[in-house]
């Protein structure tokens, strides 16, 4: 099955590609290989939330961040197709890496980046298992709670 086959199947409309915030590009092929620039989870042109990833008033709670970084898987998988001519092209999930903007004491992140790597492995399939880092952070563009980049393959 083609990759925007499952996505009809699952019901998924990908977002359009996110334009730069800064001097780069959304995502760069090289060899069978391409790679994203870390994307926010912006819908719309615009975050659906900003702060850190934490538990109590004024914090963004981690189920909203996991959905928050399916939502920046969705906007890789997007920045990619556009890169090598479509989403069909791409064949695969290499590696993850999901920043999480948390305070201190929160040591959730992987739970909150299982929003990304649970909507690949929707997509892809047994092609969407994929190394990965969940890393937390002080404070990330924008203010944004996740930020994710990917590492896809593609034919």
């Amino acid at each position: 099955m083609s990759v925007s086959d499952r996505l009809a199947e699952l019901g998924i409309a990908l977002p359009g590609v996110v334009p730069p915030v800064a001097a780069y590009v959304p995502a760069k092929a090289h060899g069978d290989l391409v790679y994203t620039a870390g994307q926010l989870p912006m819908v719309s042109g615009a975050l659906p939330a900003t702060g850190k990833v934490g538990e109590g008033e004024g914090l963004v709670p981690a189920d909203d961040a996991k959905g928050y970084a399916r939502q920046s898987a969705l906007n890789a998988i997007a920045a990619a197709a556009a890169a090598v001519g479509g989403v069909d092209r791409l064949t695969g999930v290499v590696k993850v890496t999901g920043f999480v903007a948390s305070v201190p004491e929160f040591t959730g992140q992987p739970g909150v980046i299982n929003g990304a790597s649970e909507v690949l492995g929707d997509i892809f399939g047994e092609a969407g298992t994929h190394a990965r880092s969940a890393v937390g952070v002080p404070v990330l563009p924008l203010d944004a709670p996740v930020e994710v980049e990917v590492v896809f393959s593609y034919a």
